[in-house]
């Protein structure tokens, strides 16, 4: 399972600079059997406008209006908190400039209906075709839940390192369970796409699916899209995304970039011109990268005296021990390791982090890894957005077969 880097439970839209219309939107309910109370309404209204409303509950009615520039996802809930963090009874949905309802017979959100959007005619339509997926996958994300919770709060009590690693032992176990049902899930997200190339929902799917897929597919879905699409919120974060992955696929000059390593050392990629340098992108908390390190070594083994090098750069910029430790752990400290310089205060606010090494090579999933050429130009990918560790195996054969 790659562990993907901006999964978040709910992420407003980024929209284009350039001016557009807005238009008036009207969301009414009917929720039977909730009390009066207050319910809110989060969703991105335009380029700069991130919006929450409120309203009161009566008899379980309510009414919000507003405006929009395109159809959005927005969120409907009654507890902040909760919400904030992807839990507890909401409804998720897709909103446009029209007359909308949303109905629930049973008192919950999540059981709640929308009508008078064609754009949501488009989500419950994917909804129906995963579905066979998900009802095989829920049991198993349940469980998940279920022990990470108890994982979170074990670690929070201190418990033993050898209690915490059973525990991800466990997670670890779940997660290898449910990777066949997410293949399936991207197989059919990927069908939808194909049949639905103008639809605000696949725009939205491929925005989150485009940066885990090879460059040239990523490029075929974007390029079937209305020049109207490509235009939209997510179609100009998916050129976005498609700009940092080409810059770290096959064919582009590797960014040269200078660090401290792990051993307070100063490192820079340029130092390495005339060896064949592989970047590895992981973390301390990602299962299959630690996973992957015993195969990472052997390879190390075989071909450093060759010419070929390892460059750790680890996710762990908030929590360097952890970074230390797993290196020490693994083994792996026999070649170099940085961090990838990532700043969250820079992130959050949508500001430029120039030190961070991840984005200038498309990184949002790990592991992934770089594979560079004595000359600095990228050779292969392998991970996110790329070919799968036999490929990987495959291309260093053949470059040191050749006695370089």
């Amino acid at each position: 399972m790659k562990y993907t880097l901006i999964a978040l439970p709910f992420i407003a839209l980024q929209f284009g600079a350039r001016a557009q219309e807005k238009l008036p939107f009207t969301l009414s309910g009917d929720i039977k059997g909730l009390s009066s109370r207050y319910i809110y309404l989060t969703y991105a209204e335009s380029a700069d406008e991130y919006r929450t409303d409120s309203v009161l509950l009566q008899n379980g009615r309510f009414t919000f209006k507003g405006n929009l520039v395109q159809p959005v996802e927005a969120r409907l809930y009654m507890d902040k908190k909760a919400a904030m963090y992807g839990e507890g009874d909401m409804a998720s949905f897709f909103m446009e400039a029209a007359a909308m309802k949303l109905t629930s017979a049973t008192g919950r959100l999540k059981d709640a209906k929308l009508t008078g959007s064609k754009a949501q005619l488009d989500q419950d339509l994917l909804n129906a075709e995963r579905a066979p997926v998900m009802k095989k996958l829920k049991p198993l994300s349940d469980a998940y839940g279920k022990m990470n919770l108890e994982y979170i709060a074990a670690m929070k009590a201190k418990k033993p390192e050898a209690e915490l690693e059973t525990y991800k032992t466990k997670l670890d176990k779940l997660k290898d369970q449910m990777e066949p049902y997410y293949d399936q899930m991207e197989k059919t997200d990927k069908a939808f796409i194909t049949k639905h190339p103008n639809s605000y929902v696949s725009a939205q799917l491929l925005r989150f699916r485009v940066s885990a897929m090879p460059l040239q597919e990523g490029e075929a879905f974007y390029a079937r899209m209305s020049p109207a699409m490509q235009q939209s919120a997510d179609g100009l974060e998916i050129k976005k995304e498609l700009d940092g992955l080409r810059s770290g696929s096959p064919g582009s000059p590797a960014h040269e970039f200078t660090k401290t390593d792990i051993n307070g050392k100063t490192l820079s990629l340029a130092d390495f011109k005339g060896k064949y340098v592989m970047l590895d992108f992981w973390a301390s908390w990602c299962g299959p990268c630690r996973k992957g390190n015993p195969h990472l070594k052997e390879l190390y083994s075989k071909y450093n005296a060759k010419g070929f090098e390892i460059i750790g750069i680890s996710d762990d910029d908030s929590k360097p021990e952890a970074w230390k430790k797993a290196v020490e752990q693994d083994g792996i400290g026999i070649w170099r390791h940085v961090l990838r310089g990532l700043d969250w205060s820079k992130r959050e606010k949508n500001l430029p982090n120039p030190e961070d090494v991840s984005d200038y090579y498309g990184i949002h999933s790990l592991p992934t890894k770089i594979l560079i050429d004595p000359n600095g130009v990228i050779i292969g990918r392998y991970g996110g957005g790329g070919e799968d560790d036999e490929a990987m195996n495959r291309k260093l054969a053949e470059i040191f077969a050749k006695g370089v």
